[in-house]
């Protein structure tokens, strides 16, 4: 079973920045797409950013230019730099894993418990 622990949530001013963390319990990285995802309360969850075992990067079009994503393999964390935040961005964030399989298919979705980022005015 894997788990992903998120840590670096917390409360700041718009304009300011917050750098995420995810730490995986197990050698995963080689063969898992990493990634993020937020809910805002009332909302859906949805995608802010993914990085595949390859490097390839996806963002949510509201967080380009303002958020990165990366990886460290040997430390099997992801994390997530967030610049400019924006009150939009006040949310829990999450950190999810899949395993990426043959022919551009994908395994479960494995998730973390979350972290709250708030973004105040």
């Amino acid at each position: 079973q894997v788990q992903l622990v998120e840590s670096g949530g917390g409360l700041v001013q718009a304009g300011g920045s917050l750098r995420l963390s995810c730490a995986a319990t197990a050698s995963i990285f080689g063969i898992y797409t990493m990634g993020w995802y937020r809910q805002a309360p009332g909302s859906q969850r949805e995608l802010v950013a993914t990085m595949s075992s390859g490097g390839t990067t996806n963002y949510a079009d509201s967080v380009k230019g303002r958020f990165i994503i990366s990886r460290d393999d040997d430390k099997n964390t992801v994390y997530l730099q967030m610049n400019s935040l924006k009150p939009e961005d006040t949310a829990v964030y999450y950190c999810n894993g899949q395993p990426e399989l043959p022919d551009g298919y994908y395994g479960i979705h494995y998730w973390g418990k979350g972290t709250l980022v708030t973004v105040s005015s």
